[in-house]
């Protein structure tokens, strides 16, 4: 049985890709992971007994949206950290925040725009869910390129009308993966002004917001409500995977204008599968607590530091702002993978996985990324033997 033509054209995903690229080979050394962005820090000491507490929720079907003591821990959170104020109807907790990218696509993403296959925006390189969220909708995505040249960060503005016009949704990743980058304020407002100019929405996928090294990432509802933009026009997505070190809780949220919210509910009452009650009770306590977040914060500075250190000889090294991965220039992404892992046993993903060929180029085929994920001595390690390997 084929597959829809819409799904035609999706690459294999990034990790299958890499297993085909370097599994038929043996490692070099002792095996050093640095490919997926999966927390390895402990995560908070109470969460076992939260869950145990809260066992007999197992029983019952949580409630579809969020329970309203999660809602309210997640309204308390976005008030302390960007200062705008929130209703429960206008969030929603998702089960994990790639779920909520893609669901809002279909619930949002209209079948025609100004009379024509609506467009939907994304950097390049991209989190792969972004393009299938457009092939869903049978939506055109439109790569736009996020590169040194434009801060690492995709230009939209640069497009041209027709494209804007017809555009119903831009994704943008702030604190970017792969690159680290930090849309500003002046990024967000452009951005919002040039969503109204030609009406679409922004979707802010914010999972990385909480890892910088001194400043906090401007978040687009901040810059949204302090011009006085329609509050359905951004929607934002936050994760408790990289803030808490909470990957498998598959924990985050949504929030954005009460309507758009409303749209997405109704979808996930019908297509979704709400967080089990006693999980919802671990992401309530969560957001509530900053204490563990400052600790988990303080061990990714360190690894910034580390990482200055050992490459910052490096033509081309640029130091993330934020995040935890490295975007390393090489000749070639799949080359430099294969000879680290044969010669070495370090793994890290190509940077053109991540990408998509636009006009016979893509932009992640430079470039490496590395996650720093494990601890600082096995980050230490991996590091030095990336920069021996490649750089020396």
């Amino acid at each position: 049985m084929d597959f829809p033509e819409r799904f035609s054209n999706l690459p294999e995903y990034a990790f299958p890709r890499l297993r085909s690229l370097l599994d038929a080979h043996a490692a070099g050394g002792e095996q050093i992971a640095m490919t997926i962005g999966e927390p390895r820090h402990a995560f908070p000491e109470w969460v076992g007994d939260v869950i145990a507490n809260n066992l007999d929720g197992f029983g019952k079907y949580p409630p579809n949206d969020g329970s309203p003591e999660l809602l309210s821990s997640i309204a308390g959170w976005i008030s302390l950290r960007y200062g705008v104020s929130m209703k429960p109807e206008s969030i929603m907790a998702l089960n994990g925040t790639r779920e909520g990218l893609y669901n809002a696509a279909m619930a949002l993403c209209p079948e025609i725009k100004n009379g024509a296959r609506p467009a939907i925006l994304m950097p390049n390189p991209f989190y792969q869910v972004y393009a299938v969220a457009a092939a869903s909708v049978s939506a055109e995505p439109v790569f736009v390129s996020a590169t040194a040249e434009t801060g690492h960060l995709p230009d939209f503005a640069g497009l041209p009308s027709e494209v804007l016009d017809r555009t119903a949704i831009a994704y943008v990743c702030s604190p970017a993966n792969p690159q680290g980058a930090v849309a500003g304020e002046d990024y967000w407002r452009d951005l919002i002004r040039l969503a109204e100019k030609h009406d679409f929405r922004i979707f802010a996928d914010e999972c990385y917001s909480e890892i910088y090294r001194d400043t906090p990432p401007v978040g687009a509802l901040e810059v949204a409500a302090r011009i006085g933009a329609d509050p359905e026009r951004v929607l934002v997505f936050h994760s408790l995977s990289k803030r808490s070190n909470l990957p498998g809780l598959r924990s985050g949220f949504c929030a954005g204008g009460p309507k758009t919210i409303a749209a997405i509910r109704q979808l996930r009452s019908y297509a979704g599968a709400p967080l089990p009650l006693p999980l919802q009770k671990v992401a309530e306590k969560a957001w509530s607590d900053e204490t563990h977040v400052v600790e988990n914060r303080a061990l990714y500075q360190q690894k910034y530091s580390l990482a200055d250190r050992i490459l910052g000889s490096v033509n081309g090294y640029e130091s993330p702002k934020a995040g935890f991965f490295l975007w390393l220039p090489v000749a070639d992404g799949e080359s430099a993978a294969l000879k680290l892992w044969t010669e070495t046993g370090v793994r890290v993903l190509p940077g053109a996985y991540l990408g998509r060929e636009v006009r016979g180029a893509n932009p992640g085929a430079g470039f490496i990324r590395v996650a720093m994920v494990a601890g600082i001595q096995e980050v230490q390690s991996g590091l030095t033997k990336i920069r021996d390997c490649l750089y020396v």
